[in-house]
């Protein structure tokens, strides 16, 4: 995860755990960006997971209408989607957009070197 602003890097974190999934890693990313958010931050929380985006855009406030159901059975790693929307919702100003990975985006190709880093560090 890297935050930017005017091009200069204000914050970054990166981590690992093998006993996780790629998925429960970008909620965690996107979880870590939205707290170091200030209160009434105005800007976009940019993400290469369309299925995060989705996940809070569409489809986890209607589950929560249902009382955290869905229709084709068990939301996979509910305790951080629900985590994630609650901290998505206290920066209404702040738009959640996906973009493609591996497009050529400056930042979102350094948060990709964050993420695989310690990789590069265990050889």
């Amino acid at each position: 995860m890297v935050w930017v602003e005017d091009g200069k890097i204000q914050s970054e974190q990166h981590g690992h755990d093998p006993d996780t999934t790629n998925n429960r890693m970008e909620l965690q990313a996107l979880i870590a960006a939205f707290t170091l958010l200030p209160e009434h931050a105005t800007t976009d929380v940019i993400t290469d997971s369309r299925l995060c985006v989705d996940t809070i855009t569409k489809w986890a406030p209607a589950w929560e209408r249902r009382g955290w159901k869905r229709k084709a059975g068990p939301i996979k790693n509910l305790a951080l989607v629900r985590e994630l929307l609650a901290r998505y919702r206290k920066h209404p100003k702040c738009k959640l957009i996906w973009i493609a990975a591996h497009s050529g985006n400056r930042w979102n190709e350094y948060a990709d070197s964050l993420a695989t880093a310690w990789m590069r560090t265990e050889l």
